[in-house]
């Protein structure tokens, strides 16, 4: 698959280390990567600049702040036109439960990774919000037992 963008080896060092430590400074980045500090700070505001490093954010432990449920919802609309698609992602948009969306293709419409307080927030979340939308036809949920694997978004080899 092509490159979407214009990318050297040094580059993707970039794109690597700050996968792994977003708050690493570019005085650490820029000798991790094999050059100096100012051409690795222009290198970095190029990749923000051509939209390749979308922002930067910190990873919280959600077990720790009291968020023990982490499930995802596999949403079947009745009737998928790109109206009825674009009204549910809105709403999805607006559920302080759902962490990450995705419209996908297959059995379902959408998938949402939710995390929340508890099994019966949860639950509450899917009866009265989720179930009673809109064109929502079909819910099937998946609770998570225990993650396996967290890893930036991106495999850079």
């Amino acid at each position: 698959m092509p490159l979407k963008a214009e990318l050297d080896a040094i580059d993707w060092k970039i794109l690597r280390e700050l996968q792994k430590d977003g708050r690493i400074t570019n005085v650490e980045l820029a000798r991790r990567v094999g050059i100096s500090a100012p051409p690795c700070l222009r290198r970095m505001k190029r990749l923000e600049e051509n939209g390749i490093i979308k922002g930067y954010r910190a990873l919280l432990n959600s077990p720790m702040l009291g968020f023990d449920v982490v499930a995802f919802c596999l949403i079947g609309l009745h009737h998928q036109s790109e109206a009825e698609l674009r009204i549910f992602a809105d709403r999805a948009q607006k559920w302080p439960i759902v962490r990450r969306a995705w419209m996908v293709s297959g059995d379902s419409d959408f998938l949402l990774h939710c995390v929340a307080t508890d099994l019966a927030t949860f639950q509450t979340f899917v009866i009265e919000e989720v179930t009673s939308a809109p064109n929502v036809d079909t819910v099937r949920t998946a609770l998570t037992i225990r993650q396996m694997k967290d890893e930036g978004l991106v495999a850079i080899d």
